[in-house]
């Protein structure tokens, strides 16, 4: 299918000419100046001491072994060597999110590990704080806040903090509490595409019309969704024929629209296997082959919600 007819089978909210910078493709590109993810993390963060941003890179892929599931954040940014900041964009509620936040903290560590400074220095004072950001366009916790804040405290001693440098935060931009700065409202709402007089959100905004102009882009968003689509039909097909077949044999609930038995962990996994053997025998390199396999869990856990 040519991209521009396959474009033309998207719902409005998916076309690239009216994506909002809730859209983590969109959002990565925006994301990639440096100067407006600095100001970003500063709103969530108005109290730290942000210091000078080294780089931020949008879509890191991070893999330490060729039999370990890899991650991919969405904006990895780091600052003064000290402070490693992963910003995930989340538009869809997920049982498994929580515990997401955990693999991209190992993810971070690992990768701090490796770097020359705590190579020449082999202590572990020097491990760089790690914070896990998930920007949610829907309340993760039901409870009306704004921004949720998690570290690791002693539950027998109030106060005790472990003091580990990892954070993790929800923000909400559903939120109805009065729990953040102006500013940082401002930042959220745009998320969902309300627009202000707020310099920040207005430099935003023309980043994102840019970002529109860009033919090429445009070409990798469609690739991408057309990607998706494919992995799509096609774990369909193999769930079809192998999820009904584990099903009759242990008794695995059957999907009742698509048949496909994504009930029981050893279902999914049967079928999500076949799928990547098939590509390995095509070819694909490994990392491609660890891209898609995280793909299609994420298709898999919405076909579980729909």
């Amino acid at each position: 299918m040519r991209l521009r007819d396959f474009e033309l089978t998207l719902p409005p909210e998916q076309r690239w000419e009216n994506l909002t910078l809730a859209n983590d493709f969109m959002f990565s590109k925006v994301m990639r100046d440096p100067e407006l993810c600095t100001e970003m993390i500063r709103r969530i963060f108005p109290d730290m001491d942000i210091g000078h941003i080294e780089f931020t890179q949008p879509q890191k892929s991070v893999k330490h072994s060729f039999d370990t599931r890899g991650v991919r954040f969405d904006v990895f940014s780091k600052f003064d060597s000290r402070k490693l900041f992963d910003t995930e964009v989340q538009t869809t509620s997920q049982t498994y999110m929580t515990r997401r936040t955990r693999a991209y903290h190992i993810a971070m560590g690992i990768e701090a590990l490796e770097t020359e400074t705590l190579k020449t220095s082999g202590t572990y004072d020097d491990m760089p704080d790690t914070f896990v950001i998930f920007i949610c366009t829907f309340d993760p916790f039901g409870l009306g806040l704004h921004k949720y804040t998690f570290s690791n405290i002693c539950h027998e001693v109030d106060g005790l903090k472990l003091n580990d440098g990892a954070v993790t935060i929800f923000l909400n931009t559903c939120g109805t509490s009065n729990d953040i700065s102006g500013e940082l409202k401002a930042f959220l709402d745009f998320m969902l595409g309300r627009k202000s007089d707020d310099p920040f959100v207005m430099r935003l905004d023309e980043q994102v019309k840019l970002a529109k102009l860009n033919a090429k882009w445009r070409r990798l968003y469609m690739k991408h969704l057309l990607h998706e689509n494919a992995i799509r039909r096609e774990g369909i097909a193999i769930g079809k024929e192998e999820g009904i077949a584990i099903g009759k044999e242990e008794g695995i609930a059957i999907g009742k629209e698509e048949g496909i038995a994504l009930g029981e962990e050893r279902g999914r996994s049967n079928m999500l296997n076949t799928m990547l053997d098939l590509m390995r025998k095509q070819g694909l390199g490994y990392e491609q082959i660890n891209n898609i396999r995280d793909t299609a869990l994420n298709i898999f856990a919405g076909e579980l919600r729909s």
